[in-house]
């Protein structure tokens, strides 16, 4: 069978936005492999200290983006394929996947939404903790371990102490930001709040990319469903 008059218009409009789909599948793709690969996040994110990771909940949201964005290809080219062959099946599948892709981003949207703060808090606690062996005048025996975390993160965020520093990490910060002209000490921030907006940036990218494809998704679903209904009262031929 062959729809048409508006349900032709239809078939090729759903064509249209699926393979804006299939594109923005890509492109999130694309996205989550460079976050989860940014130099930045990943010197901070492999340091271990005390025998503890550095907290990889950001990771966790990069993962669930790698895998939205390869399902998200697969629905799309399912999506391309059905509406051009006017399969009531391929559509009815399509239709299926894309509400579970739809509900699995309000539910991700929703957890990340509650967590925004999360991930830059376990950071700076991990920073923090790290910080407090460094300054410690009684030799601990994690002290140069210590250093060296303080040293990464110093350099990947060219950022020096946590804003509220006491006269004896004063004394120590040739030590701890050895990177770090007297100029920049001057002009560097905190690394609280460097890690603040890091993390909020990188956040904000992937709730951009979350919205757009949610409204994608919206209208996708309107014209599979009208196109189905078009296909079914089509004449036989």
């Amino acid at each position: 069978m062959v729809v048409a008059g508006c349900t032709r218009c239809i078939k090729y409009m759903l064509f249209f936005f699926n393979f804006v789909f299939w594109l923005a599948g890509g492109v999130i793709l694309a996205v989550a492999l460079w976050l989860r690969h940014d130099s930045k996040t990943s010197n901070l994110l492999i340091q271990q200290f005390e025998g503890h990771q550095a907290p990889s909940t950001f990771y966790i949201s990069v993962y669930i983006l790698i895998a939205v964005g390869a399902v998200m290809m697969f629905v799309g080219f399912l999506g391309c394929y059905g509406a051009i062959q006017e399969s009531q099946c391929l559509l009815g599948t399509f239709f299926f996947f894309l509400i579970m892709l739809f509900a699995c981003e309000v539910a991700a949207g929703i957890w990340g939404f509650m967590n925004r703060d999360t991930i830059s808090k376990e950071m700076i606690n991990f920073y923090d903790s790290a910080y407090i062996k460094a300054v410690d005048i009684t030799g601990s025996p994690n002290k140069d371990s210590a250093i060296k975390v303080l040293h990464v993160f110093h350099s990947t965020l060219e950022c020096c102490g946590k804003g509220d520093d006491g006269p004896l990490f004063k004394q120590v910060t040739g030590t701890l930001c050895p990177k770090l002209t007297a100029k920049d000490l001057l002009e560097s921030q905190s690394c609280h709040v460097k890690l603040i907006d890091l993390f909020s940036e990188k956040l904000y990218l992937i709730g951009l990319a979350a919205l757009a494809v949610a409204c994608i998704m919206i209208f996708e679903m309107i014209f599979t469903m009208v196109l189905c209904c078009g296909i079914r009262n089509s004449p036989p031929y």
